[in-house]
């Protein structure tokens, strides 16, 4: 039987349980464990984050909040935590080039951290960030094992009910359903239980039900407690919950949590001056490394805009000297088949035969000088390659560098085309083109039939298109979340964020309505999804999915019917492998 003081140091007290005896949770499961806590606004559930925040920092255990609203920094009036995000309270403004540090700052050096979300004037930006630091606590505690838990506050916005939840959603549902086995734990909160995937509830193992009136928050009560307990709920004191917890022998206990100690940052303001605490600051060498990591990410932002601009120059000189080369390239074509025409029906003379000598010179000299152009280009690509490459490691976690890559992979392959053509080139080309104009008035007959033998090969290619084109008809998929995992279907959806005027939340919820009624939806039917009540944006949304073929629209009769489009996106896919197919067709040729 271990001592009190042994099992006060594995426990926590939060509350009081209706017999007046103190209510404990074991710290081993917080910290590891998956728990979800409710409660409509005014009912303590933020207060209740912040008491288990507060036992698990006094005990010694650190944890990282993911704070939306700007709420946690009262904490930091007794206890040292590094608050950092992008609001100027916070200790050091970040971005997700830091994930990697907070979280060995975390995991290996003890750090508790609160994750200021509430000043990103751009989500996009704050999600990646959110994401990556919850990427990299996962992955690194598959070695380290260290029980830490991630309190996540107002987590429907990632795992929403309605709809697929985005990249964020996906990797906190990762650490709900693996992380407990490598010592992750997630701690999830929300004004509204109805708006979170019903999964991440149903496989919590600590349950805090705080006062909760909406019919469709009460109705998720009835179904994970039951009806006696969902009619209660509503008369709940603040502070106040029925709690289930997997350890514990009673199936639903009434606790009343108590009062956190530190400063109430998310209490609603009042007409008195609230005197704001003097907050505990972190250590000037914590904040100094992730300085460091902001420095060198400045700098290496201001060298890759330098590396982009040369690339580009390059990308430039590539293009002429592609154009160079196609130039020389169908004048050679011409010219062989017209001085092999002449050859063959005798036309040809001596002078012929000295002209085409000089002609072949020049052409030699022209070739040469391209070809030191290019070597000259590959050179410098190289030079320029090697800068690229010793930037590789520590640029891959900034944002954007997928897309310098490939353009850089695209230069490569340019590259690559030139250097095939020179090596299948024969040694000279045969004639200019006022030259060649001259010689095509005496090749006559062959002439008609080069050009007889490039239609049917034009025919052939034309034939062998439309058996691609007619290879099959694209499924329509039986699960439309599995055709939105599609690598391609993503592509264009993340092109219609990007490229289009239309909003990115108004792009989700139009997906969204579609997967909730797993089928057609109208534009009526999309306004009803949160947050996207405007008929306009709905309109732009569909637009920018539509021209990606992601979704088609049907305006035949009534009003228009919006659903997802695998015969778009297939047609797009065929249209790469015809692509492709074409190069092969005409090098055969």
């Amino acid at each position: 039987m271990p001592s009190q003081t042994q099992a006060e140091k594995h426990t926590i007290t939060v509350g009081e349980s209706e017999s007046g005896e103190d209510y404990t949770l074991p710290v081993e499961d917080v910290l590891t464990g998956r728990t979800f806590v409710t409660g409509k606004s005014g009912s303590g559930k933020s207060n209740t984050g912040s008491v288990v925040a507060e036992e698990l920092l006094e005990r010694g255990h650190p944890l990282l909040i993911v704070d939306i609203d700007g709420e946690y920094y009262g904490l930091k009036e007794e206890y040292e935590l590094l608050q950092v995000g992008a609001t100027e309270q916070c200790d050091l403004q970040v971005g997700p080039e830091h994930a990697g540090k907070l979280a060995e700052l975390a995991l290996e050096k003890g750090v508790p951290i609160i994750l200021d979300v509430s000043g990103y004037l751009d989500e996009d930006v704050a999600d990646e960030l959110v994401k990556e630091v919850a990427r990299e606590l996962f992955v690194r505690e598959q070695d380290l094992r260290q029980p830490f838990v991630m309190l996540v506050e107002e987590i429907h916005e990632y795992i929403p009910q309605q709809g697929s939840p985005g990249e964020v959603g996906q990797m906190l549902i990762k650490i709900g359903k693996r992380g407990r086995k490598h010592g992750l734990g997630i701690l999830g909160m929300s004004q509204r239980p109805a708006d979170v995937k019903k999964d991440f509830i149903t496989q919590c193992d600590l349950l805090v039900w705080h006062r909760l009136t909406w019919n469709n928050d009460t109705d998720v009560v009835t179904r994970v407690i039951d009806r006696e307990h969902a009619d209660a709920i509503e008369d709940l004191n603040d502070g106040q919950a029925f709690v289930q917890a997997d350890w514990s022998d009673t199936e639903v206990e009434t606790v009343q949590f108590r009062r956190k100690h530190t400063f109430d940052a998310g209490a609603t303001p009042g007409l008195d001056d609230v005197e704001r605490p003097e907050l505990k600051g972190i250590g000037e060498e914590l904040v100094g490394e992730l300085e460091e990591i902001s420095d060198e990410h400045e700098r290496r932002q201001d060298r890759i805009t330098e590396l982009e601009e040369r690339l580009e120059e390059k990308d430039e000189r590539i293009a002429e000297l592609e154009e160079d080369l196609e130039a020389a390239e169908d004048l050679q074509r011409i010219g062989e088949a017209i001085i092999g025409a002449a050859k063959e029906d005798g036309s040809g003379s001596g002078a012929g035969e000295a002209l085409d000598q000089e002609l072949l010179e020049e052409k030699n000299a022209e070739i040469h000088e391209l070809r030191e152009q290019v070597e000259t280009l590959q050179t410098e690509r190289d030079d320029l390659a090697a800068e690229v490459d010793e930037l590789t490691d520590e640029v891959d976690r900034l944002s954007g560098y997928r897309d310098r890559v490939e353009q850089a992979e695209e230069i490569e392959e340019r590259l690559r085309e030139v250097e095939a053509w020179f090596a299948s080139a024969p040694p000279a080309l045969r004639d200019t083109a006022e030259a060649a104009e001259a010689m095509f008035e005496d090749a006559g007959d062959r002439d008609d039939e080069l050009r007889e033998q490039l239609d049917r090969k034009d025919e052939r290619i034309q034939e062998l298109e439309a058996k691609l084109a007619d290879a099959g008809q694209p499924a329509v998929p039986t699960n439309y979340e599995d055709f939105l995992e599609d690598d391609v279907v993503q592509e264009q959806i993340n092109d219609a964020k990007a490229n289009s005027s239309a909003s990115e939340k108004y792009i989700r919820a139009t997906i969204a309505a579609i997967l909730d009624a797993g089928g057609p939806v109208t534009y009526d039917d999309v306004q009803d999804m949160p947050d996207a009540s405007n008929k306009t944006h709905v309109g732009r949304a569909v637009n920018a999915l539509a021209e990606r073929r992601v979704v088609s629209v049907d305006e035949d009769d009534g009003p228009k019917r919006v659903d997802l489009n695998p015969g778009g996106i297939e047609a797009i896919k065929q249209e790469a492998q015809r692509r492709d197919r074409r190069k092969e067709i005409m090098s055969d040729l």
